[in-house]
């Protein structure tokens, strides 16, 4: 008896112990940064995972992977990523898509870093960096022979302001955007499409968290510093997305989003008038009218009376 009533007393002990610690870790992990930071590093692990094994697929087995299936692999690969965060952080899952979200006033410039951070965490044989047998670009984007350099900075413009410009139209809410529940697998589409028409020319990065960080893994795995140095080329997938994403926003916003007519805003308390039907009386007439006293009147001298309708209809109001 006296041993179960140590067990009994122990495990209540722990329970009071580790009570306290679950509750903190509880608030802890409910606070909206640390939700965010979480649902955008594994959002981008997801989308990792799928996009560079398919490229593994596609430089390691001959028969088991093509370019369509590196498109297919990182396009469907966003998909589950958006439905992985979407209703969290919004799966950004791309540094420079939150840099835009930024500078235009859509999110607070503190997040910053948390998405970055986040992002930057996901971050035997001979390794080579270039030729025909070079493994280094199963994990980040190099510039092919075809381009040089230039030209392939303004590639990646292009092609992240397009990126940038097809998501601002698929949300935009006053527009004509997907069908609510189809976000996911309308963007996955959107980059399946981006790279199958644009994407041969410098794969297509649009992205400083989808190169950047496997870039330095690829540099302390074993392929060594050429990494940085082939071609001059790796801060272009850093610097050129963010640009373009910025251009592809302020383009949208011109052409389309700023013609459109916004919805003014209405009051919450009108609109409780109006689900309640309660008149709005004007405001010339600070208290409502009492009745008075009945007073017996002969029909004779009765007057005519008139009956007003109530007012049952709120007065929308603008708010500016």
């Amino acid at each position: 008896m006296a041993e179960s009533d140590r067990k009994r007393r122990s495990t209540r002990n722990s329970k009071m112990v580790s009570s306290p610690v679950v509750t903190k870790m509880q608030a802890i992990m409910q606070k909206e940064m640390v939700r965010e930071f979480l649902a955008e590093f594994m959002s981008t692990y997801v989308m990792m995972v799928f996009g560079l094994g398919s490229v593994a697929h596609m430089v390691l087995g001959e028969k088991f992977g093509s370019y369509l299936s590196v498109n297919l692999g990182f396009g469907f690969g966003v998909t589950m990523g958006v439905h992985m965060a979407g209703n969290i952080s919004g799966a950004h899952m791309n540094a420079a898509l939150t840099f835009t979200n930024c500078v235009l006033g859509r999110m607070s410039w503190k997040k910053f870093p948390v998405y970055i951070l986040a992002i930057i965490q996901f971050s035997g044989g001979h390794l080579t960096v270039t030729g025909p047998t070079a493994t280094a670009g199963i994990f980040a984007t190099y510039l092919p022979e075809h381009m040089t350099l230039w030209r392939g900075f303004l590639d990646e413009v292009i092609v992240t302001g397009i990126l940038q410009l097809c998501l601002f139209a698929i949300t935009d809410k006053e527009n004509n955007p997907a069908l609510q529940g189809t976000q996911a697998l309308v963007i996955g589409i959107l980059i399946v499409v981006i790279g199958l028409s644009l994407g041969m020319n410098t794969g297509y990065a649009m992205n400083p968290s989808r190169d950047l960080p496997p870039r330095f893994f690829t540099f302390i795995a074993g392929w060594g510093i050429q990494v940085f140095r082939a071609r001059d080329w790796w801060w272009v997938p850093v610097v050129a997305p963010l640009l373009g994403a910025y251009l592809g926003a302020i383009v949208y916003l011109v052409f389309i989003g700023f013609s459109i007519p916004r919805r003014p805003q209405i009051l919450e308390n009108s609109m409780k008038y109006e689900d309640h039907r309660t008149p709005v009386l004007p405001k010339t007439m600070a208290n409502p009218p009492t009745t008075p006293t009945p007073v017996s009147v002969s029909p004779a001298n009765r007057p005519s009376v008139r009956t007003v309708p109530p007012l049952s209809d709120s007065i929308h109001l603008e708010h500016f």
